[in-house]
């Protein structure tokens, strides 16, 4: 008994190690994704309008981290056990939702000039965002 006792413990041991190594990999991917994002947007603005080289590199880098940072959370979401996946797959399908809807409401807004400036994509980025952080506190407050 104590035997499969032990075996059990070093699966969750080994289970958890893994689930934190996953979403230290995910943090820091997208950490990198928003900084070369951050340095995408702002560079023109403090280089310079002349530099078309290198604001194409910067845009490349951040595919290349967006990329990686997909490839992560892909890894991160295969790892989960059944019950994080349906609270991941739940959250993901209300930001889509929400996305969608609330993105074509917004230019909807706009093309109607409804709305005094135009419709921006950081809005729905924020939009998506918090749906979707919302939903997987709600989900996991759900299950708890």
């Amino acid at each position: 008994m104590s035997i499969k006792l032990n075996k059990m413990e070093n699966q969750v041991s080994t289970w958890t190690n893994r689930t934190r190594k996953n979403t230290v990999q995910l943090a820091s991917w997208t950490g990198a994704w928003v900084v070369t994002m951050a340095i995408a947007a702002f560079s023109p603005k403090f280089i310079g309008a002349d530099s078309t080289l290198l604001f194409t590199l910067t845009i490349l880098v951040n595919l290349v981290a967006g990329i990686g940072m997909i490839i992560a959370n892909i890894k991160y979401i295969r790892a989960l056990d059944e019950m994080q996946k349906k609270i991941q797959l739940e959250a993901m399908g209300i930001a889509l939702g929400v996305g969608i809807v609330g993105g074509l409401s917004y230019s909807l807004l706009d093309t109607t000039n409804l709305i005094a400036g135009d419709a921006e994509i950081s809005g729905l980025v924020i939009l998506i965002s918090l749906s979707y952080l919302t939903a997987i506190m709600v989900g996991h407050f759900r299950y708890q």
